[in-house]
């Protein structure tokens, strides 16, 4: 077994090799008819084609040479001869590798077995490998450098890709479904000067020619009503939003976010609205509406059934489902029920903190299934329309499948008075903390509206079956290496 610096320094020799032969290691422009999968489809005995893909197996047959060539879109055969490049061609042929880019010119014809195969006829070096792949059989197997090298992850691994392939279609099918149906697609400002729109730690900067510390938008949403404000009836973002907080397998500090409002609406339309969406996205991209979850070995752990109509059930009930009797029990009675139970809220001080953390733990973690939750305590939704029959509630749902939130959608406040008390409440009365702005425009008028948030990230990893946010983010962040 030949040790990784003895690899390297043959293909430097090979490198080397190519170069004293004429030939550029790293070639250039290299016109195809398409990439490997579209020819593969298109196949047609005895029809000339110029291809070009990485070199990702090879058999050895003496003078005949079958190997495969590999892109994006997947892998085809090829057929190299020495008599049928010449001596010189063939010269060239044994400097190379497995991971090397090849350009390929040559006729279609189908082996014994029935493989499409492309016969060439000449062939042009693109870019010589100086470093050997992961090994075949086994890929790229190590989290760490799944993650740190994605290059190597694509390239070895066929469920990435395909994970990566879903994921690009599923955005752009996104796009297109809201675009039918009216939605406008805008752009607003990544750097902000009061980061507004959730709640959370943002990423702070400082833009020298202003003078002026910014953040980077930890949300959309501010602008966004802006622009309702202005008049445009229904716009919606696919956004970069960062948040400097913790990572886990949900959590990136840098995620990708749609966020849709529609003047007029409600949040049981955009209810409606996403669950027709997703379950469109489930059919058209992802084979049906059943999703299997498999673990390393293949085998279904579990199944999502997005069958519709969702479930739908109010907040509290199911808090007093979870835990019979909470709604009749005093502050210190639940407290000990949530110690009994084995949840640990001593760090929370208000009572809809201790009620949240109950229904994280007993409700949201426990719902595989679609299950749109409505009606939540106005303290934790401070952007939300309060309900007209019940005002310790505001009208919004919560979206959980996969046992996380998938899309939080509210009947937006419009209450330009409202807002101000609800966002100085949340600011702990830092006034210096508001978006006044924001509340200026609102005093102009904005019309009713529902508004959703759909975490992209988090609805590919369940769309997909992966188990962890890094599975679907191509260069997710990692801890730097001592």
């Amino acid at each position: 077994m030949e040790s990784i610096s003895e690899l390297l320094a043959v293909r430097r020799q090979k490198l080397e090799a190519l170069s004293v032969a004429g030939e550029s290691p790293f070639g250039g422009r290299f016109d195809t008819d398409g990439g490997v999968a579209e020819l593969r489809a298109g196949f047609v005995e005895g029809a000339g084609v110029r291809a070009a893909g990485r070199i990702t197996a090879h058999r050895d047959m003496g003078k005949s040479h079958f190997l495969d060539i590999s892109d994006f879109s997947g892998r085809m055969q090829i057929f190299l001869h020495a008599k049928e490049v010449g001596p010189e061609r063939y010269a060239i042929f044994k400097h190379l590798d497995i991971g090397d880019w090849i350009g390929l010119e040559g006729e279609c014809f189908t082996t014994k077995s029935g493989e499409p195969t492309l016969r060439v006829k000449s062939f042009k070096v693109l870019s010589k490998s100086l470093r050997p792949l992961p090994e075949k059989w086994h890929g790229v197997q190590d989290a760490e450098t799944k993650y740190r090298q994605r290059y190597l992850d694509l390239i070895a691994n066929p469920d990435s890709r395909e994970k990566f392939r879903q994921r690009i279609a599923i955005v752009r099918a996104i796009r297109r479904f809201l675009e039918d149906r009216g939605f406008l697609e805008v752009e607003t400002p990544m750097m902000q000067a009061i980061a507004g729109g959730a709640a959370a730690q943002p990423f702070q900067t400082h833009h020298n020619a202003l003078g002026m510390d910014l953040f980077l938008r930890i949300a959309p949403e501010l602008y966004l009503k802006r622009l309702l404000v202005g008049g445009f009836p229904k716009v919606f973002e696919l956004n970069r939003n960062f948040r400097n907080e913790g990572i886990s397998r949900r959590h990136n500090p840098e995620f990708t976010m749609l966020e849709a409002y529609w003047a007029f609406a409600d949040f049981e339309k955009m209810a409606e609205l996403v669950e027709e969406m997703v379950c469109h996205l489930a059919e058209t991209i992802c084979g049906g509406l059943r999703i299997e979850h498999k673990d390393a070995d293949g085998q279904v752990t579990k199944t999502i059934d997005l069958t519709r109509p969702w479930k739908r059930a109010r907040y509290a009930d199911l808090i007093e489902e979870a835990v019979p009797g909470w709604g009749a029990m005093t502050s210190e009675e639940r407290r000990a029920r949530c110690g009994e139970l084995g949840l640990d809220v001593s760090h929370y001080g208000e009572d809809f903190e201790v009620a949240q953390h109950v229904f994280e733990k007993l409700v949201e973690e426990k719902s595989i299934n679609p299950l749109y939750v409505t009606h939540c305590p106005k303290e934790l939704v401070p952007l939300a329309k309060q309900n007209v029959d019940d005002d310790t509630v505001v009208d919004v749902y919560e979206l959980v499948i996969n046992g996380q939130e998938i899309s939080p959608g509210y009947s937006e406040l419009n209450d330009p008075d409202v807002q101000r008390a609800r966002l100085g409440a949340q600011s702990g009365g830092e006034t210096q903390k508001l978006d006044e702005d924001f509340l200026n425009a609102l005093e102009y008028g904005m019309p009713p509206a529902g508004g959703i948030g759909i975490g992209i990230d988090r609805l590919v990893m369940m769309l997909t079956g992966a188990e962890s946010i890094r599975d679907v983010i191509l260069f997710p962040h990692m801890r730097r290496r001592e």
